[in-house]
């Protein structure tokens, strides 16, 4: 194990951010750049090899924590990155947006705060960046089998990384401008700066993954010629159909989904423009959401000089403390203070908005909003708590429906969707067209960035004991694998 006494001796400390204010005048990244490597091995330290490490049940992709957190100990930052890359193809994605519920199910958070596996985690990964451990793994032959995947997020990039290692000819098809998915265009560059996807890519693409940008499948290209032209086909197009808010009100201009605002911002910093087409300076900003992509846009506005930012929450406000309903090791709903929280904004729980109110031009100037509680498992207003707030610019941050049907992909393929409108597949993340596999959000439904990455590579296995009659590639969890909630 790393220190037998660490847990003991050693408070938890992570990574610091730069100030606020210093902050929100650009777009890198909130850390103060190499503040991790003076701390992080007696962090890793803390991590007491328990006999049966919980922290493994939190993790779908079965990451080996305490082994590289003993490597990471004792600074050998070789052998930590191999431990870490055995299980996940991109720990610098995962290490800079995953939740961590690892260390809600670490042993030690059962009284003590838990070891901060997810700093050790991006530290190895950097580590290992710097000093060039991470290199291409070209297959050694090829299988002379061709696969086509559908979608480059967490999932799809995972997916092909594997297949491409396991000999086969793999292209991405993605139908953005750049490769990353939600990771390009979703995740604000204040949270993981973009080089960080280039460099895996170029990583890909030296293994021998081929790219295809500009092309929707459905649309620009039919799932009939996709079929001709691949023996296999993995679909990883995601979660992407919005949830609406149908209130009255809701055309006027200025009110925009969480995924029209946050990839414009992500196309300033790529160059694509000077300033983005729909900006948030000056003006008064409600975010309706409270989860993560709802922080995101709150962090987005703050940087483009939002006069003020408003979050709403129709549940209540979570408390700072495990609940006695939500016992360890499952993942807590605890209040959480994001770096985006940090700078500044208000945040409103219990609220329904009940209507938008607009200017004669029909642009929004205010939002509706009444005060509820849940009667009996009902969302009830409270009468008397209607009021209205400032708000020109409203995003909608309230979660996914689905994977889409519009594009004509669900279709084309004649796919079956399951009861909440995910692609439907068995236990070998096949769907009911022979050839054709699904995995990440588009069949699992919106989830976090770790199932992803092991839907991907479990659906991985899938595709290579078809091509092949058999597979050597891990598969971490099965289709029906669900996170440890209550």
């Amino acid at each position: 194990m790393a220190d037998p006494k660490g847990f003991l001796t050693t408070e938890r400390e992570v990574a610091r951010t730069r100030p606020t204010g210093e902050r929100v005048k650009d777009w890198n990244e909130v850390y103060v750049p190499g503040s991790l490597l003076p701390i992080i091995s007696k962090q890793a330290g803390r991590c007491m090899d328990c006999g049966i490490p919980f922290c493994h049940n939190g993790c779908p992709l079965g990451n080996l924590i305490p082994e590289w957190n003993d490597y990471a100990y004792r600074e050998d930052w070789s052998a930590a990155s191999e431990r870490l890359h055995a299980t996940n193809n991109f720990p610098e994605f995962t290490g800079r947006l995953c939740p961590a519920p690892c260390e809600a199910a670490c042993v030690l958070g059962i009284n003590q705060p838990a070891v901060t596996i997810k700093n050790v985690e991006v530290s190895i990964i950097d580590k290992a960046w710097d000093n060039g451990s991470v290199a291409p793994q070209v297959p050694e032959r090829l299988s002379g089998k061709t696969v086509a995947v559908i979608g480059s997020g967490p999932a799809g990039l995972a997916a092909a990384q594997q297949l491409t290692r396991a000999g086969h000819t793999v292209v991405v098809y993605e139908r953005a401008d750049r490769i990353g998915g939600l990771l390009r265009y979703g995740i604000p560059e204040f949270k993981m700066e973009k080089r960080h996807i280039n460099r895996r890519i170029e990583q890909m693409r030296a293994e021998g993954t081929k790219f295809r940008t500009g092309i929707e499948i459905g649309r620009d290209l039919s799932s009939t010629d996709l079929r001709k032209r691949f023996d296999a086909v993995v679909i990883a197009a995601g979660a992407t159909t919005a949830r609406d808010l149908p209130v009255p009100g809701r055309g006027l201009n200025g009110i925009h989904q969480a995924m029209e605002y946050l990839p414009l911002a992500n196309k300033v910093q790529e160059g694509d423009f000077v300033t983005p087409p729909l900006t948030a300076e000056g003006k008064h900003v409600v975010v309706i959401g409270g989860g993560d992509t709802g922080a995101d846009c709150v962090g987005t506005a703050h940087r483009q000089g939002a006069a003020s930012v408003t979050q709403l929450e129709i549940m209540p406000r979570p408390g700072e403390e495990r609940a006695a309903g939500q016992p360890w090791p499952t993942f807590p709903m605890l209040y959480k203070v994001t770096s985006a929280h940090e700078e500044g904004g208000e945040r409103v729980y219990s609220v329904s908005t009940t209507h938008f109110e607009g200017d004669e031009d029909g642009n929004v100037q205010f939002l509706h909003l009444v005060e509820v509680e849940f009667v009996d498992g009902k969302i009830v207003q409270k009468a008397g708590t209607e009021r209205k707030i400032p708000a020109q610019l409203v995003t909608l941050a309230m979660g996914f429906t689905g994977t889409d049907v519009e594009n004509g992909l669900v279709s084309q393929f004649g796919l079956e969707l399951d009861a909440r409108g995910n692609i439907a597949r068995d236990g070998e993340f096949a769907t009911n067209v022979d050839g054709v596999y699904v995995a990440g959000d588009a069949g699992r439904g919106q989830s976090l960035i770790v199932w992803a990455i092991a839907e991907g590579r479990s659906a991985a296995r899938g595709v290579d004991r078809y091509l092949t009659g058999a597979s050597e590639l891990p598969a971490p969890i099965r289709p029906t694998d669900r996170a440890l909630t209550v």
